[in-house]
């Protein structure tokens, strides 16, 4: 995936409803918690597929 297929997208999915009580999965993003800790070192390719998965489940939510 070239650059510039990549959508501008905010920076995170954190909507700062941060919840991994019931799994692995945050309530608020839906990214697994593997995946808010490594975001930061992620390529835009890696975080675009991650925003796809998230997008396509509903995430990110407000009101958790």
């Amino acid at each position: 995936m070239a650059d510039q297929d990549i959508p501008e997208r905010p920076d995170t999915p954190c909507v700062a409803v941060c919840s991994t009580t019931f799994d692995e999965i945050c309530r608020g993003c839906g990214r697994t918690y593997i995946e808010v800790a490594h975001w930061v070192s992620m390529t835009p390719e890696q975080k675009e597929i991650v925003w796809q998965r998230i997008t396509a489940q509903g995430y990110p939510r407000r009101n958790g």
